[in-house]
Formats: structure tokens, sequence, C-alpha cells
């Protein structure tokens, strides 16, 4: 009775919660460096707005979200009416996906790249061809080709990458848009933007002002610590943002969220602090690795991909009994690496210790 293209499709299973391994393992305490929260916490003055907020919890949102809307307009200097909020970055691939694919037509996936879009593409009814990254880059060319090849309705981009860390550069973007064949759509997933250092990112606004086929995916779940609230926004061009709005559902974001995301951008000056933080943290990491001999990829977001060596699944078992979560490579096809959170520097110091001693006792 279910749609066919949704045969097959397993899904999400994010594993045993954290009580559970809890009581597993014996442990007090497990560090959460899997899942790229920013283990910072949120920033200061998002809490107050929640409190605040609260007592309005009997009302429905307002559907307009004017107010969210207008705070990021003002912080990024574009119009509100390409702002288009929603539940989270998860809920804007599917709106784009309801928005745009058609039964049988071909969406480009990187490879490897953050699993969810070729999971709800594929659920929409799109054939999905993956293409590999050159030397953990996404390789835009291939993209571009294939796209022409193949007619592609979609491509997804995420920028900086999951799960490398990598940035696209500005002359690779440009190259890659004039490219693009005319009915193709590039969706990049700016999750992890605001770590990288501004003048490394690639400025995509006026792009989609200028009616290139660009839609960018944000989040407040990343540098504003705002995960459990589920928060997000798209900007499109102001022609295409309504088609969003009509496959979201009414009331997707919650008044909570929306009170804590204006806060976030009362004070950009907090972005600027918690990204110096997130890099001295990352480059705690990457130094403290590579004094036990273990390589890293120079990450421009809140985690490093690293090059652990061996059964990547059977090493991060290991750390699991000794408090730390993280993400196996093998998860993305990357056999012997691991993709690791960054966290407070103590907290990054107890990691590698403890990482040092499973890769002694594997060796044993």
């Amino acid at each position: 009775m279910v749609r066919p293209s949704l045969v097959g499709l397993e899904p999400y299973r994010p594993g045993p919660t954290l009580s559970e391994l809890r009581r597993e393992h014996g442990l007090e305490e497990i560090a959460k460096l899997n899942w790229n929260e920013d283990l910072f916490g949120p920033v200061p003055g998002a809490l107050d707005a929640v409190t605040e907020e609260l007592e309005n919890a009997w009302m429905y949102p307002e559907q307009a979200y004017s107010d969210l809307r207008d705070a990021v307009a003002t912080w990024l200097a574009i119009p509100p009416e390409t702002v288009v909020p929603a539940h989270g970055i998860q809920a804007l691939i599917a709106a784009v996906a309801h928005t745009f694919i058609r039964e049988g037509d071909t969406v480009l996936v990187p490879q490897p790249t953050y699993g969810l879009y070729a999971q709800v593409s594929a659920a929409a009814g799109a054939r999905i061809l993956r293409v590999p990254n050159r030397d953990f880059h996404l390789d835009l060319e291939a993209l571009a080709e294939t796209a022409r090849a193949e007619d592609a309705r979609l491509i997804w981009l995420c920028d900086p990458n999951n799960p490398t860390g990598l940035l696209i550069e500005q002359r690779e973007w440009d190259a890659f848009l004039g490219t693009v064949p005319d009915g193709t759509v590039a969706v990049v997933d700016e999750a992890y933007r605001e770590y990288a250092e501004p003048d490394h990112r690639v400025a995509r606004e006026p792009d989609v002002l200028a009616g290139r086929p660009v839609v960018l995916l944000r989040t407040f779940s990343k540098i504003f610590g705002l995960a459990g609230l589920r928060l997000g926004y798209a900007i499109a061009h102001p022609e295409l943002a309504p088609f969003l709005d009509v496959v979201q559902e009414p009331f997707n974001v919650n008044r909570a969220a929306l009170a804590a995301g204006r806060a976030c951008l009362t004070h950009p000056d907090r972005v600027v602090e918690r990204r110096d933080e997130t890099a001295y943290a990352r480059a705690l990491l990457a130094e403290l690795l590579a004094g036990q001999g273990v390589e890293s990829l120079p990450s421009e977001a809140n985690f490093l991909l690293v090059h652990v060596g061996g059964d990547d699944l059977a090493l991060a078992a290991e750390l699991v009994v000794r408090g730390f979560l993280v993400r196996p490579g093998s998860e993305f096809g990357l056999d012997g690496w691991m993709r690791v959170t960054v966290g407070p520097p103590p907290l990054m110091e107890r990691f590698v210790a403890e990482l040092a001693a499973v890769r002694e006792g594997m060796r044993g």
C-alpha cells in the first residue's frame, strides 16, 4: 500500500540512548563526539529567551515568522522574503525534495557526504547517482559533467562537507555555477558555515538574489548550540521561497526555538567568540593527535576526520566502553577513519589519551 519508492529504504536508527549506554557499561558520563552538536552549549542569551517565551506556550507560533525572518535578513543583509524558517535542516531537505523532485528524476549526491540527501530524494522517487569525491574534496567538475550527461534535477552539496570538514573555494564554485545545466538546482547545506573563517567561505547570497539555480540551507543547531530546539532556515529567490513554504507543515517551528533564534542573532560578536573557541579546540585536537602519530584532515567545521587505521568499528566500540562516542568512518565508506566532534580543550585531552590507550591495546 505504500509508495514504491519507499520500499527498501530504512528509517534512521540513532542507536542506544545515553542512559542505556551508561547502564550497559557502568559509566557515569559519556562524551558525545559523534553527532557534531556544539559541545560548548547554547550561546549566551538563548536560554533566557526560551524561558521568557514559555509563558506563551499555549499559543501557536505566528505563522509568518516575521520576527525571525527580519532578524536573519538584518544579520545577513538580504531581503526578508528570501528567508524560509523551518524545523531544522532535516525538514528543509524534505521540503526541497518535495518542491523539486518528480518520480524518476535524477539526483546527484557526492560520496561521501551527509546521508539524508540520498534517503529523502530516493523516498521522493528520484534515481540517485553518487559522484565520488576527489582527494576528499567535492568534485564539482564531475558533478556538473554528470548533471549535463544525466539531465539531473538536483545536486546536493554540503559546505563545509560532512564528514571531511573541507570547504569549497570561490573559484571552484564560480566555475561550477557556470557549467551547471539549465533545469538543475544546486542545494547547498551550509550547516557548518559559521565555523569557517569569513574570508574562506563562498558568499552565495548574491547568486540566490541574481536568480541563479541555488538554494541555501542553514541552521541554529551547530555554532549557536540549539540542536535540541530544531531551528533552521533556507535562503531562496523570492519567487521560489513561497513554494518551500507550501510543502511545509503549518506552525512547524515552535515558539521557544523562534525566541532562541532571535536572541542568538542579537549579538553577532558571540558567534565570532564561539568560532574562535572552536578553532582553538580544533587545532589543539589536531596537534594532540599528531603527537600520537594520528593524521587528521584540515577541517573548517566543528569536527575532524581522523585516520586511525585498522578496524574503525572495533576502535569506536572500545572507546564507548571508556566513555566516548565517535562516528566510525566505515559508515561513510571511509574504512580506517573516524569523525570526532570538537569540544572544550580538557575533553579533547582526555579523548586523545583514551584513544592512544585503545590503539595501543588493540595493537597488543
